[in-house]
């Protein structure tokens, strides 16, 4: 019998008190976004709020919490954003959606930070529930950034990976570990290019001591990329349950999954609040594809990162995950 684990894979609003206080103490232009250089009361104000969101997990019931990355003005652009081999020009669309990053520009060779390990050691001295890091998975990093060093593609994407696992490396002593590939999903990797994706993940992978999962969402991936997964060194596959439940099941019930999944039943985009009988059909639904034996854990998540979303249906949209591994309701 699974084991079910309410966990979020993290990117989270401000919370309203934060935004006030770091309008005031940063701006609003481009120049006073995050770079890894804030000021003693900016970084109070985010260590604060960093409390509060893990403070809010735990009354939430959830298993394993996460940093939140409030910092992250540039979403999963983050760690490309404040490495001094990158220079950020303008503003670019995330995806198909109306929120937008500062386009990442690799100028120089890529060399570990440990900008997101300082954010996870800080973390990790206010939370008590196992925390969960949070990164971008190597392809979909590379694919939000812009080559202007390595003039190669596969080297370019291996050097993004050997990146994250440099960060990775300096990170505090944690178990888990999700990556997150929505451009797995929105421009899937070529056949020529899904050896190169593998390796890519591999590397990060083997830089963590812990269990690894890649999280796929705004779809379910194709068969080939599914089946790269599946051969990756990785403990858990992460499937869309919001927006391709059936694309998901047909996945599973054809190539088989991991010993464990991340499961996407909450929408991370929409402000209607899921019930946990909707959150259970979505995971019978995917459990009935299943092969015989299943997966031995199962994490149940939003879909996508909830920064799009209200303070207040953020919370309530975690609290109902919480309630959804409760003893009798999920079986």
């Amino acid at each position: 019998m699974a084991t079910y684990v309410a966990t979020t894979v993290g990117l989270f609003p401000l919370p309203d008190p934060t935004k006030r206080a770091l309008s005031r103490l940063k701006g609003h232009q481009k120049g006073d976004l995050v770079d890894g250089h804030e000021s003693d009361a900016v970084t109070a104000t985010y260590a604060e709020a960093r409390a509060e969101v893990i403070a809010t997990q735990v009354e939430a019931g959830l298993d394993r919490v996460v940093e939140g990355q409030l910092r992250w003005d540039d979403m999963l652009a983050h760690p490309l954003a404040v490495n001094d081999a990158v220079e950020t020009h303008g503003l670019v669309r995330y995806y198909d959606n109306n929120n937008f990053y500062r386009d990442p520009v690799v100028v120089d060779s890529l060399a570990p930070t440990g900008d997101v390990a300082a954010e996870l050691s800080a973390a990790a001295d206010v939370a008590e529930p196992p925390l969960q890091a949070v990164l971008p998975g190597p392809y979909t990093l590379g694919a939000l950034a812009r080559d202007a060093s390595y003039g190669d593609a596969a080297e370019f994407l291996a050097a993004i990976g050997r990146l994250l696992a440099g960060e990775v490396e300096r990170f505090p002593d944690l178990e888990h570990l999700v990556l997150l590939e929505p451009s797995l999903v929105t421009d899937p990797p070529s056949a020529d290019d899904q050896p190169a994706v593998g390796a890519a993940i591999d590397a990060v992978a083997g830089a963590f001591p812990g269990d690894v999962a890649v999280h796929t969402y705004w779809g379910a991936p194709d068969e080939r990329t599914h089946a790269t997964l599946l051969d990756a060194a990785i403990e858990a596959i992460g499937y869309d349950l919001v927006t391709a439940p059936a694309a998901a099941a047909e996945l599973v019930a054809e190539q088989g999954t991991l010993d464990d999944v991340v499961l996407g039943v909450v929408d991370g985009q929409n402000t209607l609040v899921e019930t946990t009988a909707a959150v259970r059909e979505r995971v019978d639904r995917f459990e009935s594809a299943l092969p015989a034996g299943g997966p031995d854990t199962v994490c149940l998540s939003p879909n996508t990162e909830l920064f799009y979303l209200p303070v207040a249906t953020f919370e309530a949209k975690l609290g109902v995950l919480g309630e959804a591994v409760a003893p009798g309701v999920i079986a």
